[in-house]
Order: structure tokens, then sequence, then C-alpha cells
């Protein structure tokens, strides 16, 4: 007779990026991705930007970030959403990979940023990962409010922050995520009654669309292990931003995008972003949409060496499009 602990450890799902056990246990292979949780810094050494950790609700919490610049009051910086990469079931924003690529963005930007730390897949459905990052967009909308007080109220944001000119950006699942978000701004009418999205920036994001071989690659593997039975496949908005039931994407809820992909990117090949593009512009989306790829780089590369001549030149761009009125 089999040992129960025996069942428990049999694995039945696994990917490159972690394995799924009988019981549940999800083990994430941080260790061979050379990741690791790091504290927030006073004043980081190579920037001078500082940074904090602050909880939003149960369920979510994030990792502030100040620029060093001397700043008063009256002065208020861009603020900037970050929401990290994974596929969806890894990653964190205390991880040292985003910590250090952070302090560069931020250094370079001049802006105030919120990377955000929300559930994962598969313990928790895709649509709580939705459900965080808003609540996190709502958190920091909620600082233009004058009457806005609270216990978890954030002074850097109420003192600093210049909410017209509020971005998001993600990474791979987190470009998955500010798709989500700016789709959900643009239906109600805004974050909240006095805060919009400026412009967001979506960087390889976790879209599917029907490419040959697309339904072979690792991407769409994972997306059928974490999704909900109705929604694996190609035929979910919630992956599919063209899939027949998808909203229209001139609902989208800001005002500019920058969307960015790399050449030689296996996982998620540029020519799903030359189909999403084409997408927004037959939509009759009134915005400004910014498409660039990258040449001879690999998916994220900047985070991986965000000192790389291309990694810089790159975040330059992050930055003039953060600052922009």
């Amino acid at each position: 007779m089999a040992n129960s602990n025996d069942n428990n450890n049999e694995v039945v799902n696994e990917t490159s990026w972690y394995k799924i056990y009988k019981d549940g246990r999800v083990e994430r292979l941080y260790d061979t991705l050379g990741l690791e949780y790091v504290p927030p810094s006073l004043e980081d050494p190579a920037t001078g930007v500082s940074s904090k950790d602050v909880t939003i609700s149960p369920h979510v919490s994030a990792r502030l970030y100040l620029p060093k610049k001397n700043i008063t009051s009256s002065q208020k910086l861009p603020i900037l959403v970050y929401y990290h990469g994974g596929a969806l079931v890894l990653g964190s924003a205390f991880f040292n990979m985003y910590h250090n690529y952070l302090n560069v963005l931020v250094s370079e930007s001049n802006a105030i940023a919120v990377s955000i730390e929300y559930r994962l897949a598969p313990e928790h459905d895709v649509q709580k990962i939705y459900e965080d990052s808003w609540t996190a967009l709502q958190w920091v909308a909620s600082h233009a409010s004058e009457k806005f007080t609270s216990a978890n109220e954030d002074p850097w944001l109420k003192n600093y922050g210049d909410f017209s000119r509020l971005s998001i950006c993600g990474d791979s699942a987190g470009g998955n995520i500010v798709y989500h978000m700016v789709m959900k701004a643009g239906k109600e009418g805004g974050i909240n009654t006095i805060v919009t999205i400026n412009g967001s920036i979506l960087v390889c994001p976790y879209l599917l669309v029907p490419l040959e071989n697309i339904e072979q690659g690792l991407s769409y593997k994972n997306w059928t292990i974490i999704s909900s039975p109705t929604e694996a496949g190609l035929h979910s908005p919630m992956i599919n931003p063209l899939a027949e039931k998808a909203p229209c994407l001139s609902q989208l809820g800001c005002s500019r995008m920058l969307l960015c992909f790399a050449e030689k990117d296996e996982h998620l090949p540029k020519e799903i972003g030359v189909q999403f593009a084409e997408g927004v512009k037959k939509s009759g989306w009134k915005g400004d949409l910014e498409f660039i790829v990258v040449e001879d780089e690999d998916h994220c590369f900047q985070l991986v060496n965000p000192e790389m001549e291309k990694s810089r030149d790159l975040i330059k761009r992050f930055a003039s499009f953060i600052q922009h009125k």
C-alpha cells in the first residue's frame, strides 16, 4: 500500500520554473533563477534612492522608492506603479532583481515608485491577482484626495506625488496586469473620481495570440496550468487581448502607451506585439501608442543587467515617458 506522504510528493505539473505537487504545494525554483529576497534600503549605495515596505491590505503590500535628489513638498514628482513579472506564478517585489532595477529606474526618472506585491497563481485564482493589483492602484490614487486619511497613508505619496503624472508599468506577467488595469480604468472612467492613468508601459507583456507553434511554448503551457479550465486557451480574454470575447481596445483607460518587445524573445515573440499594436490602432483608441522592438535581446533583458548599454538606453526611454506631462 502506498504511503500517503509518497502520494503527496507526487509531481502533477511542472515547468523549468516550478513544480506543483499532488497536495497542492508549489515549489518555485528560485535558487536556479538566482532570485532571493532583499530588504529595503535607507539609501542605496549606487543610486542614493531610498526604499521602504508598506502594507496596503491583508493580501497586498508594496515597496516604495524615493529618489535621492533634494525635494520639498512644493516639488511634485511623477508616480510609477510597478507590477513585477514571473508568469503570474513567480516573483516578488522584494526580490534582488526588482529591487536593483527599481533603484536604477527611479534614479533615472526622478519619480516615486510603488512596486506591488500581489498574490500568485496557482494557489490563488488569476482573477485574485487582478483584484490585488487594482486594490494597490486604488490605494495609490487615494492619496490624491485632501480628504484621505488612513492608518496606512504614506507621506512620500502624499507630500511629493504628482497625480497628474501617474503611470503604470510591468514586465512579462506584470505587462499582462498593466493591460488589465488600463482596461478596467477605461471601463470605470479612471482609478477613482479624481485620478486617471497618464501612461502605461508594457514590457515583453505576458499576452498570447494565435501564432504558429505558440501552443508548443512554455508560456502557453504555463497558462493552461494556472488558469481555470474555462480560461485555459487562446480564447480567453485574460491572456489574449484580441480574443473574440475580449473587450474593445478602444476602451484603454490611459492617454499614452509604450509597448516594448525584445527581438529574440522566445517566450513572448515580438509578433504578439505587432498584432496587439495593430489591434489597438484598428480599435479607434484615441491615445498615443509607441511600439518598439529592441534588436538582438531576449526576454526582459533590462532586468538581468540594468547597467548594460541597451538596458540603460531603454531605461532612459522609460524615464522620459514617466516624466512626460
